[in-house]
């Protein structure tokens, strides 16, 4: 693979349900829209930005995909035309040719419906069979159950715990659970995504 394969270049990434458009600071009213569906920020174990603090969140976002060390989506529901939640690639490793699918988060609205599997299919098709990945890599709070089983269910195995990984903003130190999917396994969990996705297909 060439490393120019994973560039942080602006891309759009379309499915049935939703489409992942390039994350920019004119979709910031739609976000602070979105995570005030549920009031995502009062979960302490995710790091949905506040109205207050939406546009500091926003300038981090760029400035990683600036540093080309991330490339931010924003999700656009398609049926409603909303934006609904954000994801993005980080950590992206050209030369190990593997990166972590993070930052992500849905308001509640779109939560348990196609969303999450068919961002994680367009997400983990483009990273296999675009930029070549050997690797992709999921992480999560340690008290985020939730969002351990979401994972789980599109077929990634878990790796391990991390202790004391990170310095969360109130100061409470989190564990971390890291997933993966491996190059070779990628081909049972594209047929188990599609599979969950066709539950979802009238």
């Amino acid at each position: 693979m060439k490393d120019t394969l994973m560039q942080c270049t602006p891309i759009h990434l379309s499915g049935i349900y939703v489409t992942l458009e390039h994350l920019t600071q004119a979709h910031l009213s739609e976000i602070q829209s979105a995570a005030a569906d549920g009031e995502l920020w009062k979960l302490f174990f995710t790091s949905v930005p506040t109205p207050e603090n939406t546009q500091q969140w926003l300038d981090i976002a760029l400035d990683m995909y600036r540093q080309q060390t991330a490339m931010p989506f924003a999700i656009r529901e398609k049926a409603s035309g909303k934006i609904v939640g954000s994801t993005r690639y980080w950590k992206m490793e050209p030369h190990n040719r593997r990166l972590e699918i993070g930052h992500t988060w849905y308001s509640r609205s779109a939560q348990r419906t196609g969303v999450n599997t068919e961002c994680k299919l367009l997400l983990l098709t483009h990273a296999f069979e675009v930029l070549n990945c050997i690797a992709v890599e999921f992480r999560t709070d340690y008290f985020n159950h939730k969002s351990q089983a979401a994972i789980e269910r599109l077929g990634a195995k878990r790796d391990g715990l991390l202790r004391n990984h990170t310095i969360m903003p109130d100061g409470r130190i989190r564990d971390t659970v890291v997933y993966s999917i491996l190059e070779h396994e990628w081909p049972g969990v594209k047929k188990n995504l599609q599979y969950m996705q066709s539950k979802y297909e009238n």
